[in-house]
């Protein structure tokens, strides 16, 4: 949804909180300060908060802090750097594996050598005593064997814990790149992957794909009365809503701010609908609770845009057409979900909110 006169004022008061909270700490008003505080004064990614206010609580923020909370939560390399490290271990430890492996080896054929060795000494001895010499040492050859054989054996098994460990730890960095923190449905990222991937499909198939654009209503209002907190209470109800009412293959996302989106994958237009509809009263039934005081702040509603895939299209069209529909509920009031066959939707243009 396209609404720039909001849009500005939202991010004209968070920018004011940033330079606040730079000004009160003394801190250099460079970018990386300024990116670190704004993301702050949003409240969307709870555990960049969360780290600093457990740092503020012992006094100030130091350099080296600034520095870690920038590249654990908002590097734009992190999740790469991460992924390098558990690429870094899973080397080390199959270089590991093959030493072990190869000494293995060399030691096997040595066994081998010394086998054949005893055994021809073997053939060629009659006296009890020598005899008796050579059994012992095949008896200490083949212990030996054994002494090898189960330290390879544990060394591959502590092994392949440790790469199904990083294995784990791969799949956390790539769901975590993926995902928005605040709500935990996808992001952005991932919602503009997933759509492109589901628009390919639905060409190759010949199968129906439905989007969803929603978007709360009059949420500025609400954020600036009860602050950013509750603001997040709000968005967390409605990610909430939207996960209990949307299962299977279709894919839930934030889409930005207080606007989500709904990928229907083999859905037509009028079970689309239906869904948006469900998922509309979902979240207008809930009342709202601030967490700190028990207050009851009443309801919220969001406003939805349903547009179905037309042959040959491409993401961007989708989300246009879908956008439309969102402006066009908007527009009419309000709570409600408008698809590109109500008479509602001509002429609907996302001109503001």
């Amino acid at each position: 949804m396209s609404v720039p006169q909001n849009e500005h004022e939202r991010t004209m008061a968070f920018a004011e909180v940033a330079l606040r909270q730079i000004k009160a700490l003394r801190q250099p008003a460079t970018p990386r300060h300024y990116e670190i505080w704004y993301h702050y004064a949003t409240g969307y990614n709870t555990s960049l908060n969360q780290a600093i206010n457990e740092a503020l609580a012992h006094g100030t923020l130091s350099e080296a802090e600034i520095d870690k909370i920038y590249e654990t939560y908002l590097s734009p390399n992190r999740f790469n750097d991460r992924i390098e490290r558990v690429g870094t271990k899973v080397k080390g430890e199959l270089d590991q594996v093959l030493a072990m492996i190869g000494a293995a080896i060399g030691s096997t054929s040595s066994y081998a050598e010394k086998f054949s060795q005893a055994s021809e000494s073997l053939g060629r001895t009659a006296d009890g005593a020598g005899i008796r010499a050579i059994v012992e040492s095949l008896v200490h050859l083949t212990k030996q064997v054994e002494r090898d054989n189960r330290a390879l054996e544990a060394r591959l098994s502590a092994s392949k814990l440790e790469i199904s460990e990083l294995q784990e730890n791969l799949e956390a960095v790539r769901n975590e790149s993926l995902t928005d923190p605040l709500t935990s449905l996808a992001n952005r990222k991932f919602f503009d992957q997933a759509l492109a991937s589901s628009i390919a499909s639905a060409h190759a198939r010949g199968e129906p794909l439905t989007l969803l654009l929603a978007d709360i209503d009059h949420f500025k209002t609400f954020n600036d009365r009860y602050g950013h907190l509750t603001g997040d209470q709000v968005l967390r109800l409605v990610a909430m809503a939207v996960k209990q009412n949307v299962k299977g293959s279709d894919i839930t996302a934030r889409y930005g701010g207080e606007e989500f989106a709904i990928i229907l994958r083999e859905t037509e237009l009028r079970s689309a609908v239906a869904l948006a509809d469900q998922v509309r009263a979902a979240v207008m039934n809930r009342e709202l609770i601030k967490r700190s005081t028990g207050e009851q702040l009443g309801r919220i509603t969001i406003s939805i845009g349903v547009a179905t895939l037309c042959p040959n299209e491409s993401p961007r069209s989708l989300i246009e057409r879908a956008d439309v529909c969102l402006y066009a509920a908007k527009r009419n009031g309000r709570n409600r979900v408008i698809s590109e066959t109500d008479p509602e939707a001509d002429g609907a243009a996302p001109k503001v909110a």
